[in-house]
């Protein structure tokens, strides 16, 4: 059954249609990203919607969800709804005028109700709301063993001094502090680009970490420069980083983590986003979540940036507006669609009226407290970078500058693609 706000808006929905012929099959087209598991969940989220209206939703899944989107929304046959895959290319399409204005139906007022302003404030452009988000992963987290921690004495910090001088103790002890795996095929590199977003959350204000996402500063400016050396401290290490560069760069993310699992373990410390819990589940299903691993926040590095939530996050817009896409948008932003949702996936939900007890296990209600606590959040800063520098030049400039590379001439290689490409 739906909950009270999921009646309202099946009411909604009824009163929407009921001019329409009730001979006709209603529907609303849908297209996303997801495939698999994530498509079975979705298609879980959506069926007391169907239910309840007699709308049906028609589902397209590709990941290569942004090739095809522009190529039908070129050709004036796009979607009713489709996922974003990311807020700059939102932010193109409703430039373009191609996008509804929410606000034609939706109250913000009453979303604010649900939505903290940072929410809305990331899926608008111009002022008004095109998007709404419906899960979201969070990236500041770094993962360890607290049975490991315990056994050799060491205590979660709390500060970038405090995170240094424990990883300076590891050294002491003989340990190498952390597991960092850079490899992910064709995607290689991507791990180390979100160390350095949320390096420069916490060295700079937000203000900046926006200017150089937009390339209003240059890559070699000196914020950068010492985001990237922060970084380059542990990943470019033979003592801080498990296996030193060269194990860097070749180990799979997703068994990088399996390091802190070893007896003894090859490393204490994995920063990574709330998703890398199911790799760790997938290769050891015994470990129980808040006992055998958890996460600390990525720690404050310059007092007064203290500690913003860098993430990714699952976002639906409208290209179509018609009363059945006006009803499918109410609902996926409603707690009970997003219960559905993140229960299913693990994922964190942005409706802050989503029951907590719908996330499988402590760990997730912690990371979803983090995330809904956050006076600053930032979108994965290279996915609203053009694709040349952003999963180009980026990606292969953290490769290059781990191997070895000079900095200034990493960032110079980066800076020049994006001349180009902004």
């Amino acid at each position: 059954m739906l909950k009270k706000s999921g009646l309202i808006i099946v009411v909604m929905c009824l009163i929407c249609l009921m001019f329409m012929s009730v001979n006709a099959q209603q529907s609303v087209t849908v297209m996303g990203v997801w495939t698999g598991a994530e498509a079975d969940a979705f298609l879980k989220m959506v069926a007391p919607f169907e239910e309840e209206t007699g709308i049906k939703v028609e589902f397209t899944g590709t990941r290569d969800l942004p090739a095809i989107l522009n190529t039908r929304v070129q050709a004036g046959n796009p979607p009713d709804v489709s996922a974003m895959p990311n807020p700059g290319q939102m932010a193109e399409f409703a430039k373009q005028g191609r996008l509804i204005p929410l606000a034609n139906f939706m109250d913000r007022e009453d979303l604010l109700e649900n939505y903290s302003n940072a929410w809305l404030d990331l899926g608008s452009y111009g002022g008004k709301l095109y998007s709404i988000f419906i899960s979201a992963d969070l990236k500041s987290l770094v993962w360890y063993n607290p049975k490991a921690f315990a056994a050799a004495g060491y205590e979660v910090p709390s500060t970038w001094n405090e995170l240094m001088q424990l990883s300076d103790q590891m050294i002491a002890d003989g340990n190498a502090p952390w597991a960092i795996g850079l490899e992910s095929g064709a995607a290689s590199g991507w791990p180390g680009t979100d160390w350095i977003e949320d390096i420069i959350l916490r060295i700079a204000p937000p203000e900046t970490y926006d200017a150089w996402v937009n390339h209003e500063i240059a890559w070699t400016d000196e914020k950068v420069m010492e985001a990237f050396e922060i970084f380059g401290k542990i990943a470019r290490s033979n003592e801080y980083v498990y296996g030193g560069p060269n194990a860097v760069l070749t180990i799979p993310f997703g068994d990088s983590p399996d390091a802190l699992f070893t007896d003894p373990p090859n490393a204490y410390m994995h920063r990574q986003a709330t998703f890398i819990k199911g790799f760790i589940l997938e290769h050891f299903p015994d470990l129980v979540p808040g006992e055998d691993f958890d996460f600390f926040p990525f720690p404050a590095i310059k007092e007064e940036f203290g500690i913003p939530a860098l993430g990714a996050a699952d976002m639906l817009a409208m290209f179509n507006d018609t009363p059945e896409a006006r009803a499918f948008m109410e609902y996926v932003a409603s707690a009970p669609a997003q219960e559905i949702w993140v229960g299913e996936l693990g994922k964190l939900a942005p409706n802050q009226k989503v029951d907590p007890m719908v996330y499988p296990d402590d760990i997730t209600r912690k990371a979803a407290d983090f995330l809904g606590e956050a006076s600053i959040f930032r979108f994965d800063g290279s996915d609203l970078m053009p694709a040349a520098v952003g999963s180009g030049s980026f990606w292969t400039g953290i490769l290059d500058y781990v191997s070895g590379e000079s900095l200034r001439g990493v960032l110079m290689q980066i800076e020049a693609s994006a001349l180009d490409a902004y």
